[in-house]
């Protein structure tokens, strides 16, 4: 169960809270984590860090002492943050004469399948070359509102251990471990050693957002934990102030919690899972009953379409699947209750008589 010494691609996301210190951000802690990954690359492991800390870091610049919660104000913090928490990184890293490179994500880098792979090609060319990608969202230019994308980063490194195939996620935090009730409530709550399955009464267990300039909590690291599981990705949540905690956890020592994977979705699946959906398409009785079957999507059983999108969006089907679809809403909603024989002549010739494979549909309870 935690035994990781097979493990060989590690993603560690560092959050907010854990950076930080006295409205900056904490360079000596920068660069014990530095040096515990450096020892993790000369065993012949790759490394990917997900940073929070700009907002943080930002604001600190400022001399802002109340938290930040104007959209426009937080973008400023964190345009005038990133480069400083990079900085830091920087100079961490070079005490060790490795290399680190800054990536910044939105959301929608996961919602297109293009940008999906090619997140993929950009992180797999620097960890061939042995750098340190160093990951976080682009928060100046994001059009989510700020920490509604991926809560404090937390999704956004369950989403790069699935895309980049990691053996084990680490999660640091403010937050020691999954307790079985919240222990700012209750004196009695119990840590949890190990999580083999992401229940209801797991996610019964989490408490509300994190702290000050962070938006995550253990909600947003139960989502987290889920995605990556489904990638067939081991999860240690852990308090990233304990001493060398990611070289321990490597070794096997009972840090927080363990989150164990159930199965290893296909990459294609995963994708479809984790995108955000641009319309709905609702389906018929009969038609769902055929999806449910691994039979594909006809137009004859679209009700009706909502939204605007292109051929190879994902969408939702009602309220119980996702799926890739052919054609575009406008194409769908010419064709809709139509026999499929008479989608090119309504279309043109050429034109595809299917609204979805069996492939390209993904139930949410998959």
């Amino acid at each position: 169960m935690r035994n990781f010494s097979q493990a060989k691609r590690i993603v560690v996301k560092i959050g907010t809270s854990t950076l930080s210190k006295d409205g900056g951000v904490d360079s000596a802690y920068v660069r014990r984590v530095a040096a515990q990954i450096a020892e993790l690359l000369a065993g012949g492991r790759q490394v990917v860090i997900i940073s929070s800390g700009a907002i943080g870091m930002g604001a600190g610049q400022l001399k802002l002492n109340a938290p930040v919660t104007d959209m426009k104000m937080r973008q400023a913090c964190a345009a005038i943050g990133q480069p400083l928490l990079m900085q830091e990184y920087r100079k961490a890293f070079a005490r060790h004469d490795v290399i680190i490179a800054q990536v910044l994500l939105t959301a929608e880098v996961f919602d297109h399948r293009k940008t999906y792979l090619n997140l993929k090609n950009s992180v797999e060319t620097l960890l061939k070359i042995g750098a340190v990608p160093v990951l976080n969202e682009n928060d100046s230019v994001s059009t989510e509102e700020i920490g509604s994308a991926f809560g404090d980063n937390d999704k956004l490194s369950a989403l790069v251990a699935s895309k980049i195939d990691a053996d084990l996620l680490i999660m640091l935090s403010d937050i020691d471990a999954l307790y079985d009730k919240d222990p700012r409530k209750h004196d009695d709550a119990k840590p949890i050693p190990a999580v083999y399955e992401i229940d209801e009464k797991i996610v019964r267990s989490a408490g509300k957002r994190g702290s000050r300039h962070a938006t995550g909590g253990m909600k947003t690291k139960i989502e987290a934990a889920r995605i990556a599981s489904n990638a067939g990705c081991r999860i240690v949540l852990a308090d990233g102030r304990v001493k060398d905690v990611v070289t321990r956890i490597l070794a096997g020592e009972e840090i927080g919690t363990v989150f164990m994977p159930k199965r290893r979705l296909s990459n294609r699946v995963r994708w479809i899972l984790n995108s955000t959906p641009v319309g709905t398409v609702t389906i018929d009785d009969g038609a769902f009953a055929a999806i449910e079957k691994r039979k594909s999507l006809l137009p004859s059983g679209i009700v009706s379409v909502e939204g605007a999108f292109e051929p190879g969006s994902v969408v939702m089907l009602n309220d119980s699947a996702k799926a890739v679809t052919s054609l575009s809403s406008t194409e769908l909603k010419a064709v809709a209750g139509k026999h499929s024989s008479q989608i090119r002549a309504i279309l043109g010739p050429k034109r595809k008589d299917v609204v979805a494979t069996p492939e390209d549909i993904v139930f949410l309870d998959y």
